[in-house]
This record gives structure tokens, sequence and C-alpha cells, in this order.
């Protein structure tokens, strides 16, 4: 007899179903787990043989083959556990085993009995869901998996309650969703002194999502700018919080099992590695990019960032997603992001300051900023400086809008792009438009019409940077709630488009 258990091998955002067969036959005492496991994965049959025994069950004296099928697809991690118990002790004929074939079960197993939370039950979730089947995970990962409600979840404390809740002497209440209260403090626009260019630039890419370069020198506020975001973004749409509750998932960010509708704020540091920021390793994890999907990704100091790491960052920029590929995983992950960043003129930051700026002037901006590729540097749709702020404006007391003001704007103009596109894949907001939908999305007036052809002539935009300049526009009449797009939105597009 050879009893089955099903489980999933992760492979990016993607969980594929695994079969867990177990057959006990006659011969020499042996475990055996074959099927391409990983050392965690072939390390579980010591913790399984660990586990029943704190139950009082011993293994049999037999031949005991555990099999991962497909066998060539590589199977790594600890969740693995749980469906090898559940398939062996449906062999060892203490469990029903049809009713242990209808779940889909993952968990790391303690010696003493005890399931230990793992990464990914919100994906297994869903892939149970597909194949119709419930969810069997640690108690800590229930209210994380059981958002997706199609599945129900039975989330255990210890293997010993998953016995008796198939054997009828304890029956366990399906999990309930988690829920992740918005606490943390806001951090308020009212509270910077002057910057109003900047301020209107952040809400003009908040909008529509697109990208920011802030140049200025050091202490103009442009890391203070871009921490008050977050307080102007709309929620989450409920797909986008469950995918993105995917990707943090399998990087086992998700707190108190809930999902958050806030939108994720990235903010590595410039010295992190090309795997942490665009994804990899030896398991091909999500990076930074990918962890900030439908959220902001704020790369500070953008020219001190590894030239190579700035350069890979160009694709997903344009297609939304990013291929890993490595000898032992090629995974794609999502990665629609806005990407604000921030930099200093030159090394030294006073580059526009005759009384401090360093002898090299203006060697040592060029220099300095050309660390920054003419393509990456072009995918940026509005490019603004950050003077400094003065004496005047320190002492003088806060008179900028509050967030919940620019909030309210945003979110109307959000709302007017989500009617516009609805229906269309792959297009949520203006960023996304291009060809014959952003001709049809923005139809200048004749006179904006004009005034963008004499500015793309004057200045030789390419083709990126002229469709940039249009979806920037829309975007300012959105905020006006302009059907159309006139002069004066191609001029205020163009001028942030120009700045650098």
């Amino acid at each position: 007899m050879v009893a089955r258990a099903y489980t999933v091998a992760f492979q990016g955002v993607e969980a594929r179903l695994v079969e867990v067969q177990c057959a006990i036959t006659a011969g020499l005492p042996a475990f055996n787990l074959v099927g391409l496991p990983d050392k965690a994965v072939s390390e579980a049959k010591e913790r399984v043989r660990a586990a029943m025994t704190a139950m009082g069950l011993a293994l049999p004296a037999k031949r005991i083959t555990v099999n991962l099928s497909p066998a060539d697809l590589p199977k790594e991690g600890s969740h693995f556990d749980l469906p090898i118990a559940l398939a062996l002790l449906a062999a060892m004929e203490v469990l029903p085993s049809d009713e242990v074939a209808a779940q889909v079960a993952l968990g790391e197993l303690s010696l003493d009995g005890s399931l230990v939370p793992v990464i990914g039950a919100l994906p297994a979730a869903l892939a149970a869901a597909e194949a119709d089947c419930g969810l069997i995970c640690p108690a800590a990962c229930g209210a994380e998996a059981a958002w997706v409600g199609a599945v129900q979840v039975i989330a255990p404390k210890t293997l010993l309650a998953l016995v008796n809740h198939f054997t009828g002497r304890g029956a366990l209440a399906p999990a309930e969703p988690g829920t992740v209260p918005d606490t943390a403090p806001r951090k308020d626009f009212a509270e910077v002194k002057g910057q109003e260019r900047a301020k209107r630039a952040l809400e003009i890419a908040a909008a529509g999502r697109h990208h920011l370069l802030m140049v200025g020198p050091p202490g103009s506020g442009k890391s203070m700018l871009a921490a008050r975001l977050p307080g102007i973004l709309p929620p989450l749409e409920p797909s986008e919080a469950l995918e993105t509750s995917m990707i943090h998932s399998l990087a086992g960010l998700l707190d108190e099992g809930g999902i958050s509708r806030a939108r994720p704020f990235r903010t590595p540091h410039h010295t992190a590695s090309m795997a942490a920021i665009v994804g990899g390793g030896r398991s091909a994890k999500p990076g930074e990019i990918s962890l900030a999907h439908h959220g902001v990704l704020f790369l500070d100091e953008l020219p001190e960032f590894s030239r190579p790491v700035l350069e890979t960052l160009r694709q997903p920029i344009e297609t939304g997603d990013v291929v890993v590929a490595r000898a032992n995983a090629h995974v794609r992950y999502p990665c629609r992001f806005m990407l604000v960043a921030a930099a200093n003129p030159c090394r030294c930051g006073h580059l526009a300051d005759p009384g401090r700026a360093c002898a090299r002037v203006p060697d040592c901006g060029a220099e300095y900023l050309g660390r920054i590729s003419g393509p990456l540097l072009d995918r940026f749709d509005l490019r603004i400086e950050v003077p400094p702020v003065t004496v005047d404006d320190l002492a003088g007391a806060p008179s900028g809008e509050p967030s919940t003001a620019i909030a309210a704007r945003v979110a109307s103009a959000r709302a007017v792009q989500r009617a516009r596109f609805d229906g269309i894949d792959g297009v949520a907001v203006n960023a996304d438009a291009e060809g014959e939908l952003l001709d049809a999305i923005v139809a200048p007036s004749e006179a904006a019409r004009k005034l963008v052809s004499d500015i793309a002539a004057r200045f030789r935009l390419s083709a990126r940077a002229y469709h940039r300049v249009l979806r920037v526009a829309r975007t300012v009449a959105d905020l006006e709630a302009s059907a159309g797009v006139e002069r004066r939105h191609i001029a205020e597009a163009a001028g942030y488009r120009l700045a650098l």
C-alpha cells in the first residue's frame, strides 16, 4: 500500500503541488527519502522519527520509502516535515489515507512534536484552493493562509492535535484571517518647511506612479520628503494586497498572520548586493524590487550604489517583472514599483555653493552624477532640484498642506485612472499606458500638442522621454480633474523632465 499526502514546492511566487508518497515494505529496517531533496528535506526523517516518539509511536521495523513527486523538481525547505509525517502515519494506518490525501500540508516539526511556522503559507493556500484541497499548516501560519477564503485551513499547534483531529478525538476549528492594524506613525508633509516644488513633484509621482529623482545638497530634505511619501499613497486594492503579501510571505515578512493594506516602502542601503536588490541567492529569493511591488523603492544616495546593480533596474522598470536565473533555479517575480531616488549634486554635495564647493567644480558634479547612466536617468519621469532651505523658512511656522489633503487629491486621481483602465490587463495607472492607449488617454489640445512637439525637437527628447512627458501631463490633468490635457499641463510636466 502506498499512502499519499500533498505539499508544495516554491518557484518564485508560484507554489507547485508535490505528491508525497510513502510505502512500507518488508526488508531491513530503513527510512529512505528520495525525490531530489535538499539537506533540510533529507533531515526531515530524523525530525519525523523524534516527533512520533514524542507521541508514543514507534516506526515499524520495516523498509520505509518516501518519494517526493515529481522527482526532478528540487525540494527545498523544512516545510516538508509535516506532509512526510502525515503520509507515514497514513501508511501505518494511524490516519485515514483518503482524508490525508485530500489536504495540502506544510510545516516544520520540532523534536517534541510541535509545529514550527514556515514561510509561504499564503501561496500554498492558493495552490490548495486551485487543487480543490484543504490546507494544514502550523498555528502561527493559519491566520495568514486563511485570507484565501476558497480553502479551509486547519492550523494545529502540534502533530498530536492534528492526529486527534483526524481520528475524531478533538476537532480543530478552521483558522480565521488575521488583521494587521496600521498603527505605524505617519510622517506628515505639514511638518516640512519650504520645498513646495518638491512636494508638488511627489504628489504627481504618487498620483500616477511616476519615477522621481531628487538632486540637492546635504540637508536640503530629500530623504525627509521621501519618508513622507507613504502618507499620501492610497491603500492597496484587495488584489494588490494579496499579490504583494504572497511575495512577503515567501520572504518571511508577514507579521501576526495578517495582510496589510499599506503600500510597501523599501529603503535598501547603497551597499546592498545585486542579489539583495534584484533577487537571487541559493534559493533565488525575492529582492528589494519585488518586495516593493505595488509600493515604493527609495534609493538614497543613488550614485553610491554599485553600477551593475543600478543597470539591472533598467529592464524591471519597463517590464514590471524580473527573472532570477541561477544554475538550480529560474523564477519570475513581479516588481511593478515606483522608483524614488535621491542624490547629492557632487561628492561633497555643495556644487552650487561657491563658498563651500571644492576646487574641482564643475567636473566633480559631472563625474559624480555620471555614475548614473543615461538610459537609467531617462527612465525617471520627474527630475527635480531640491535647493537648501533658507533660514527664514526654518524660523517660520510650517505653512504646507497636511498629508491628508494631498492624499485626498491623489486618491481622486487614482480613482479616475482606475475607471479609465478598467478591464485592461496590466494597466492600472497612467505610468503603465503606452502605444495607442497612451495616445487615446492623453488626447492633447492643439496648443498642447504643438508645445510638446516643440519641446521634443528643441531638447531632442528620446521616444521614451516624449511619452513620459505625456504620461506625467495626463496625471497633472487628472489632479485638476481636467478631461483633456492642456498646454499648461504639458508645460508643467516638461518642466520636471528638463530640470536636470
